[in-house]
């Protein structure tokens, strides 16, 4: 007992230093991506690279840690390393996310030896390629995606390598921020060193590794149980991206889920080829959706680490758009990954109905607008982060304005945005109707009006479900798509393809809607209170209540009549 005691304390604070290092680079960190959206995750691993704690952010970023640190361990052995080294890596093809995204990685000592390591990823405004941001859709070829790094060492025994600063800084358009964001990661994994050290100190080298050791196995048997309660069987489905941003075709992405005693195999073999375009799935990134939907849907109370990846045997296919070979680009991953998210939580509703949402919004839309700002005469670049509705539950409406499955991403606030880039924020705001009805409603998707205050702005973007709509559930219906509108309402009006590269004037409009999320249930089983409400704070019109609901809404009281709505319904019955 007193180990299990002592295993669940160590637990504990080693996710606090995990949080405690992700609290310092939010609060270091230069670009709003970071210290708003906070698109960044921390995480601590054993001297073998195994994940052991995680902070509480972005869950879609950290099962690249898993395989990031089976690469690094190979290439460093512990003579290699030493207190005050930094390792930098952005390599998609080495369990990497996208360009982006930066992984850096200290390793920690306690007495002169090696007890583990401690690591961050961190979205970054800026590292080359061909548009600023880096999240240009319909980009081929990796190598036009951005400045790739190898595992290297940006730190040597606490001093910095300034031919390696002086690579980076020259291949950017935005040095002084990119760097000073990457020097807020080092600070961060220099608090994570001391933390975990000053445990080591505590608590002694045997306890430590003997607590970690047991935490792994716990969450094994934690999820190796978890699934030995799901019935045994195979179970399959399927979803769509709407294209790549070059050919204006699906791609589909299927998952044959099995569950065999205490063991789960989730095939994607079966999966579309590798696209053309960049919205191909880092090995990583497929990894990680897999594990998330697996994780929330067996046991979400496991602590997640290493453990709960044992008992999941993920197959995947090279070549194919879950598993791309180089020099396939991959950007805009997260149209990949969302989509076997949702298309596992569909699979899984056919044996565990009551565990999981119906679909949401199932991409994320990332949008970068860069140029030169005539108050400064400086480069600016503005990368946003949205994603869309939230799926219904079985028991509750999808929670509105918030993001879901993978990343957590929180928004930019207007006021953030127009304090520190040449844009304003004409409109930001819920979109009527586009959660899916159902017994249960899906989340309302939100729409914002962005305008541009400088000349010749540059807008590259990738977004998905402009096509294919959010599904429901068990009756329920699809929610709203998504769409990019350049000049709403204007003369210039034109909708943009969802991933792409644009040129925008001083004065444009870009409106960025985003996809809602599909309901739960029969609609007719909707609370008459529930319509109610949701007429009066004009989430859902009279004129869809009527259409999804089989109601009759009375346009004064905008309220549901009921009597009129029990003939209606008896009528049609």
């Amino acid at each position: 007992m007193s180990d299990l005691v002592t295993m669940q304390v160590i637990r504990y604070a080693l996710e606090q230093v995990a949080d405690e290092m992700g609290y310092t680079l939010v609060r270091t960190g230069r670009s709003t991506i970071i210290t708003e959206i906070k698109d960044i995750s921390c995480v601590i691993t054993d001297a073998k690279g195994q994940t052991v704690a995680q902070a509480h952010h972005t869950p879609s970023l950290l099962a690249g840690f898993e395989i990031t640190m089976r690469e690094l361990v190979k290439q460093y052995k512990p003579k290699d390393l030493a207190p005050g080294d930094v390792i930098i890596t952005n390599d998609p093809y080495t369990g990497g996310q996208h360009i982006m995204d930066l992984y850096a990685i200290a390793p920690a000592f306690h007495k002169g030896a090696l007890i583990g390591f401690v690591g961050n990823i961190t979205h970054h405004s800026d590292l080359g390629g061909i548009a600023a941001g880096g999240v240009a859709g319909g980009v081929r070829e990796i190598y036009l995606e951005g400045l790739r790094l190898p595992f290297v060492k940006i730190m040597k025994r606490g001093v910095e390598d300034s031919e390696i600063v002086g690579i980076i800084a020259n291949q950017i358009r935005l040095p002084d921020l990119t760097l000073g964001d990457i020097r807020a990661q080092i600070s961060s994994l220099m608090v994570g060193v001391e933390r975990l050290g000053r445990l080591y100190a505590r608590y002694g080298r045997d306890t430590m590794q003997r607590a970690c050791k047991n935490l792994l196995d716990y969450s094994e048997r934690r999820m190796r149980q978890g699934i030995k309660d799901l019935p045994d069987g195979t179970v399959e489905a399927e979803d769509f991206i709407d294209d790549d941003g070059i050919n204006d075709r699906p791609i589909r992405i299927k998952v044959k889920l099995t569950i065999k005693g205490e063991r789960a195999v989730v095939d994607l073999t079966a999966s579309d080829p590798q696209a053309e375009g960049n919205t191909n799935s880092t090995i990583a990134n497929t990894h990680a959706a897999v594990y998330y939907v697996m994780i929330s849907v067996v046991d979400p109370h496991a602590p997640p680490n290493s453990g709960c990846y044992r008992p999941i045997q993920v197959l995947t296919r090279p070549g194919t758009i879950v598993h791309p070979l180089p020099p396939g680009a991959v950007a805009a991953r997260t149209n990949a990954s969302q989509k076997i998210a949702e298309a596992m939580f569909a699979a899984l509703s056919k044996i565990v109905p009551g565990r999981v949402t119906a679909g949401s919004h199932g991409q994320i839309t990332t949008c970068a607008f860069s140029g030169i700002d005539r108050k400064t005469g400086r480069t600016f670049i503005f990368t946003d982060i949205q994603g869309g509705g939230n799926g219904a539950r079985p028991m509750q409406d999808g929670a509105d304005g918030q993001d879901s499955h993978l990343p957590r991403f929180m928004n930019t606030p207007v006021e953030a945005a127009e304090l520190r880039y040449p844009v304003r924020i004409d409109r930001y705001e819920f979109i009527s109707d586009s959660g899916g009805a159902g017994a249960t409603r899906g989340s309302l998707a939100l729409r914002r009006d962005v305008r541009v205050l400088a000349e010749r702005v540059s807008f590259a973007r990738y977004s998905d479900r402009h096509k294919f709509a959010p599904q429901g559930l068990f009756g329920g219906k699809p929610g709203g798509k998504g769409a990019l509108i350049l000049n709403p309402g204007g003369p210039g009006e034109r909708r943009l393809k969802s991933k792409g590269l644009d040129a925008l004037q001083k004065g444009d409009v870009v409106r960025i809607e985003l996809p809602g999320a599909g309901g739960y249930g029969d609609p007719r089983l909707r609370p008459f209170e529930a319509i109610d409400r949701d007429l009066k704070d004009q989430k859902v019109t009279p004129e869809a209540a009527e259409r999804d609901y089989e109601v009759v809404v009375d346009r004064r009281q905008l309220a549901v009549d009921r009597d009129a709505t029990e003939r209606l319904r008896g009528n049609a019955r």
